[in-house]
């Protein structure tokens, strides 16, 4: 599959087979790694200050499931959920990493970085030298990686983990690297997002990233563009309550300046998503999230209104967020 093939697929999973992408991804990269000769993507995959939503939304993926990423898609070199190995025999596999893989391997972090008092609020590992903190670890191996992606929002931007009060002065890994970092957000991520992302790097390099460096191909429009009840939107007919089946943007769903597929590619086995199920977006791929959406189920233009909201809120998309604006409807 060539990359023009590779975009294509993307997009017609917009209007046609939302399983059209995820069927055919892995077959894709069989074809190019037996065409080309080459092995698979080796990534290390690191688990800092998070809940650990976003490897259990990765192990949800279906058609590849789980077995067939690893077996044949990415060499996972090292993940403390997914790997055997522990203690000395497990960092062991970074430092063979380091020296085999040198430029060649993908950083995967999960979580955002803790930075206060030396990153000591996040530890990976004891040594007899002392604590791997969660920064001394992702400097270093975010210096010596080809890629470095960010999954979930709390690793793309601080997230869950940065909200405020921040006591440990957390950051998304971008803070903490200097150079460019692919942020796959969501709280947690859809795993085709992500899958779809380790398919585009193995097979084409880098995507096409947006503003906020997410990949075009999975948020390049608002959950308010494709969405089921966006007809209710444009007759200005809206829910009174939570349970109604008229647009939730009465209700705080921060649809109009959330960039995500969601609408169309839905969650659990391409089957559901929270409008569906009469649940208000809250913008959990924002660059701001949660304190932007915060307090949730209210109306985007009252959130900047309530006391301790973390960030003013605007009905208009923000820098990066390259998505249509929406009238006040209360």
């Amino acid at each position: 599959m060539n990359k023009v093939d590779f975009l294509r697929l993307c997009e017609e999973t917009a209007t046609e087979d939302a399983f059209a992408f995820s069927a055919r991804v892995l077959p894709a990269a069989r074809e190019y790694l037996a065409h080309h000769n080459k092995g698979k993507l080796p990534v290390i995959w690191l688990e800092t200050s998070d809940s650990g939503d976003n490897n259990i939304a990765f192990m949800n993926t279906t058609y590849p499931y789980l077995n067939q990423i690893f077996t044949d898609m990415i060499d996972l070199i090292y993940s403390n959920t997914f790997m055997a190995a522990q203690g000395r025999d497990a960092l062991s596999l970074v430092e063979d990493t380091l020296s085999n893989y040198y430029g060649k391997f993908t950083l995967v972090v999960e979580g955002a970085i803790p930075t206060k008092d030396g990153g000591i609020y996040n530890v990976i590992a004891r040594t007899r030298r002392g604590p791997i903190t969660a920064l001394e670890a992702v400097t270093r191996l975010g210096e010596a990686a080809e890629f470095v992606v960010a999954i979930g929002t709390c690793a793309s931007f601080g997230g869950v983990s940065s909200a405020a009060p921040n006591v440990t002065g957390s950051v998304g890994v971008s803070k903490v690297l200097k150079r460019r970092v692919i942020n796959v957000s969501g709280c947690p991520v859809n795993p085709d997002w992500f899958v779809g992302t380790l398919a585009h790097l193995l097979m084409y390099g880098e995507p096409e990233l947006d503003e906020l460096n997410r990949p075009k191909l999975f948020y390049g429009h608002t959950v308010h563009q494709h969405c089921q009840r966006r007809s209710y939107f444009d007759k200005k007919d809206f829910a009174e309550k939570l349970g109604d089946i008229e647009c939730m943007f009465s209700q705080g769903c921060t649809g109009p300046r959330t960039g995500s597929d969601c609408p169309y590619r839905q969650w659990i086995n391409h089957v559901s998503w929270p409008v569906k199920v009469n649940t208000p977006c809250i913008g959990c791929t924002n660059r701001d999230f949660p304190d932007g959406s915060a307090p949730f189920f209210t109306p985007l233009p009252q959130k900047n209104k309530s006391e301790g909201t973390g960030h003013p809120q605007q009905i208009t998309p923000e820098k990066g967020e390259t998505h249509e604006s929406a009238k006040n409807p209360v």
